[in-house]
């Protein structure tokens, strides 16, 4: 793990209950940053995550709330900032793929309005919802925006078309965020291959050899080689903005 020292410094992370939400929260924590923990208001796993997390003596506080909701998604934004006394960063990794099998291209009638509205609603919207709402305490700080994005947004198909195109436009908004937020905060993304998370796990064994066998490393990406490219973004990178990182072990090369 890259080594930064975040004491005094505030993080919001979205979805941060499990994956790479939840270690890329460990991982601020750790630096001695507070954190607010952003999930959903009925999910269990947030409030137990949180603490175990506390147990360890680590800074970090709840934020419930949905980004796909309109109104809510910036309340708690809002409320995240005021408990932690500011925030230097925001992690917008709240993301949903709305579907649990492969959607394949030709499959239209699938991709219902429904569909659509849920995949935009929480992987865009929600992104700028965020952003903002925190633009105010970011700008006062100088702080830094971290975009969580896809391989899926740049050049694979992912798991539906609709996937692909929120998170096209999740990079899109990356770029004109850190236009619109220039000079006093930066705006980056971060775009995950294949990672092994709760939501990737019951995936079909040959699937998740395809990413194996694609990648020149040889192996899936951890949720902590995420986190750690987003550490980076947030903590360090003083002159990068507007930028992807893809973080895929060469599966795109």
């Amino acid at each position: 793990m890259i080594a930064a020292d975040l004491t005094g410094k505030s993080a919001l992370v979205t979805g941060g209950a499990s994956g790479i939400g939840l270690a890329t929260v460990t991982m601020l924590a750790e630096s001695g940053a507070s954190v607010a923990l952003n999930h959903l208001d009925d999910d269990p796993a947030g409030p137990a995550r949180i603490g175990a997390l506390r147990n360890r003596g680590l800074d970090v506080i709840a934020a419930p709330g949905n980004v796909a909701e309109p109104g809510g998604a910036e309340r708690m934004a809002k409320d995240a900032c005021a408990a932690l006394g500011g925030l230097d960063f925001l992690v917008n990794n709240a993301g949903t793929s709305g579907t649990a099998d492969k959607i394949p291209p030709a499959e239209l009638d699938r991709m219902t309005e429904e569909f659509w509205d849920l995949l935009l609603q929480t992987n865009l919207l929600g992104a700028f919802r965020c952003a903002h709402a925190a633009a105010g305490a970011l700008r006062a700080s100088g702080g830094a925006i971290v975009n969580v994005t896809s391989i899926a947004g740049l050049s694979e198909q992912g798991s539906s078309i609709a996937y692909a195109a929120s998170k096209s436009a999740l990079v899109s908004l990356t770029r004109s965020l850190a236009r619109g937020l220039a000079p006093d905060i930066r705006v980056n993304a971060v775009a995950p291959g294949q990672t092994r998370t709760p939501w990737t796990d019951d995936w079909p064994e040959e699937r998740k050899q395809w990413a194996v066998d694609r990648a020149v490393l040889k192996r899936r990406s951890e949720p902590e080689d995420i986190a750690e490219a987003i550490l980076y973004l947030c903590a360090g990178a003083r002159m990068v903005t507007g930028h992807v990182l893809v973080v895929d072990g060469g599966m795109t090369l």
